[in-house]
């Protein structure tokens, strides 16, 4: 185990390859972290290294496919031109896996963040056999492997993404209710021997996947479909609590003499803001596609408007609870939500107006989410590629 720097300063001195593989993660951070494209000098300014120590750090990311150099532009005073520097393109790439109620999933995306391959197969995987499920979501993984390799791509690893209590120190899944799952390593199960694999929370990887916008570095993600998750960023960190299991906002209860929930418990908010449940509100099929529930809202059909009136005011109220706790000042709705929002704003937000203390002097922010529909396969690629940039030695 490596010593611990706090307890065990002097016995965790640098040496010298580890003081320049720590300047090779300094100057990587410094072009994927800037707003814009960065020269060999800017590198130089914003981490106070020499500009020779840069130059040298560059070239090898450059070589090892982590960086790319852009044409060169003239620069505003004598002197050579500055080469922008960018991440590379079509170079290492990382997966993103996921099991959730009606599909499974998989997508390779690419240091600049691009979608390079992408598969999803629709199905109903209630109380399905996680040995049957998960060797397919290996296959899926296998085939974007091989295709990206044969492209001349390098394959980072695999983020798994699944909708339950995932225990962030061992990867175990420990229940996902609405998969009908519990005790389960999913890891061997996938088959994916020559790839490195890591397992998490659907709603805390699709919540990463929205740092690449301009959300507030602190915010509530809380994403809809059969269950509801949530995950808390705080400084674009996730905060995982002692055991990875927080942001279990789906079971917070609503009313203790509601419905039963496939948790156990009694009057969850996923029985009143759930999408099956929102749907059979609405009258319609309880795995009707979100769209079904916009056209009948469209319509101005009175069950639909009466069931997103329901999950909105069941929403606010847990949500009002969360940021009475928290202390957060936006949130970010995902999943279904993304596209409902429009007719729960007003019952959500008022219910927030009404129950956060702090709401007069400082108003939550809500928005919608802004990574697409299989964010948490999003989120699952990027980790993939952080743990990349933390360690760019073993790349380049």
């Amino acid at each position: 185990m490596p010593a611990d720097p706090q307890t065990a300063p002097f016995r965790s001195a640098a040496r010298q390859h580890t003081l320049r593989e720590r300047n090779l993660e300094l100057v990587a951070r410094a072009v994927f972290g800037a707003p814009e494209p960065l020269s060999r000098a800017d590198v130089a300014t914003s981490t106070g290294l020499a500009r020779a120590t840069v130059s040298t750090l560059v070239d090898r990311l450059v070589a090892g496919g982590l960086l790319a150099e852009l044409a060169p532009v003239s620069a505003q005073r004598a002197g050579r031109p500055a080469v922008p520097l960018v991440p590379a393109a079509r170079s290492v790439v990382g997966i993103g896996l996921e099991v959730n109620v009606d599909y499974l999933g998989a997508s390779v995306m690419d240091l600049t963040g691009e979608v390079i391959d992408e598969r999803v197969e629709p199905g109903s995987f209630h109380d399905s056999d996680p040995t049957h499920v998960l060797a397919r979501v290996g296959e899926l993984a296998r085939d974007l492997a091989k295709a990206a390799a044969a492209d001349g791509m390098r394959v980072a690893g695999a983020r798994l993404a699944l909708p339950g209590l995932v225990d962030a120190r061992t990867g175990l899944l420990q229940v996902a209710p609405n998969l009908g799952w519990s005790t389960l390593d999913p890891v061997p199960l996938l088959g994916l021997d020559d790839l490195p694999v890591e397992v998490a929370n659907e709603a805390k990887l699709a919540g990463l996947a929205e740092l690449t916008g301009d959300v507030s570095s602190s915010f509530l993600y809380v994403s809809a479909d059969v269950g509801i998750g949530a995950a808390i960023v705080v400084d674009r960190q996730l905060f995982l609590g002692e055991r990875g299991w927080n942001g279990e906002i789906g079971h917070v209860r609503i009313d203790p003499a509601g419905p039963r929930c496939g948790c156990g418990s009694i009057g969850c908010l996923e029985q009143y803001a759930g999408k099956e449940a929102v749907n059979r509100a609405a009258g319609l099929a309880p795995d009707s596609p979100v769209e079904a529930l916009v056209r009948a809202l469209e319509a101005r059909s009175p069950d639909a408007e009466a069931a997103l009136h329901r999950a909105g005011t069941a929403l606010g109220t847990a949500l009002a609870d969360f940021v009475n706790l928290v202390d957060v000042g936006t949130i970010v709705l995902g999943g279904a939500y993304t596209t409902l929002l429009p007719w729960m704003r007003d019952d959500v937000e008022s219910v927030l107006s009404d129950r956060v203390l702090s709401a007069p002097f400082a108003p939550i922010e809500l928005r919608a989410a802004a990574a697409g529909p299989y964010a948490a396969m999003a989120g699952g690629a990027r980790e993939v590629l952080r743990d990349v940039l933390a360690s760019p030695a073993d790349w380049v």
